[in-house]
């Protein structure tokens, strides 16, 4: 007679559910790339360990305090947080009992442990780039203001241009959201404003999404990408690699499946009364990712459109 394990029975000996929660405020009309492929991330990283993932979606972190201490009121183990927009006085629904993992973490929070690519590096790493292709004139469509990962990405920016001895324009430093609605709002309102007067040869995006955006916002007044003005995006989702969009590729997958694997670390140490003894913040590396929309400057000068 075979014997087959049961996994209830297992589970109620080890005082665990076998579950963890993946927990992101998707506030967003249209499918964001970032979020499914870390999610993506984590299911692997879930699957691996003999987990059952449940997503915890949210439409606003305001419903955090209604909704997640009673799902993690013994139905999942410990919780993975999608968290670039979260601030600390966001915090307090936090169950203290459930171990936690937060992914690209906007501020510090209670979470014992952190997963985040390395967003100053790539900043960085992307200007200094476009700096030595030879691209002078470089507009910056950053993130939100006061989110961490945004702020990091627009430092990376800044300083590549301090080494290189290149100013940069007080109003060459824009910020929106990490959407494409906001690179082509940010986009379009920065052209209104510069009608007549010369054109970026480059605009380094805190985003694919901000990059989307902006293109569609450039060729709504008549400018072609990559033949009027060069762009780069960041994060190197599935869609700019199928357009060829230069971007910094972050490890979105890598970082699903490393914030699954702390989390097994912080649930196996609760259930052994031990202390968690590996790092509270993990940055994993970035790269460049070179594209079609970063071929070198052009060797013409250009203005905005006046229309």
């Amino acid at each position: 007679m075979r014997y087959r394990p049961n996994a209830n029975a297992r589970a109620l000996t080890y005082q665990r559910t076998n579950a963890i929660g993946f927990v992101a405020n998707i506030a967003y009309e249209k499918p964001n790339l970032y979020f499914l492929e870390v999610f993506n991330g984590v299911v692997r990283g879930a699957t691996e360990a003999h987990q059952t993932t449940c997503i915890f979606p949210l439409s606003g972190w305001d419903e955090a305090p209604q909704r997640i201490p009673a799902l993690c009121d013994g139905r999942v183990d410990g919780l993975v947080v999608l968290a670039p927009y979260l601030e600390d006085d966001s915090t307090t629904w936090l169950p203290p009992h459930t171990p936690m993992v937060t992914i690209h973490a906007g501020r510090l929070l209670r979470a014992q442990v952190n997963v985040e690519a390395d967003d100053e590096a790539g900043g960085y790493a992307i200007t200094r780039h476009m700096l030595g292709l030879g691209y002078r004139r470089i507009l910056c469509v950053g993130g939100p203001m006061r989110v961490k990962g945004a702020d990091q990405r627009v430092e990376g920016f800044l300083r590549a241009h301090a080494e290189a001895g290149v100013e940069v324009a007080s109003d060459h430093v824009i910020r929106t959201w990490f959407t494409a609605e906001g690179g082509r709002q940010a986009m379009q309102e920065w052209l209104q404003r510069h009608r007549g007067q010369p054109l970026p040869e480059a605009i380094c995006c805190g985003s694919d999404d901000i990059a989307f955006g902006c293109i569609d916002a450039l060729e709504g007044v008549g400018l072609s990408v990559p033949r009027d003005v060069s762009i780069t995006g960041f994060d190197d989702t599935l869609l700019a690699r199928a357009l060829h969009i230069a971007t910094v590729r972050q490890p979105l997958l890598e970082m699903g499946r490393r914030a699954v694997d702390v989390l097994m670390q912080l649930i196996e140490a609760q259930r052994r009364g031990e202390a968690y003894a590996g790092p509270s913040d993990i940055v994993l590396p970035v790269e460049i990712v070179p594209g079609q929309t970063l071929p070198g400057p052009r060797n013409r000068a250009l203005n905005v459109p006046s229309r």
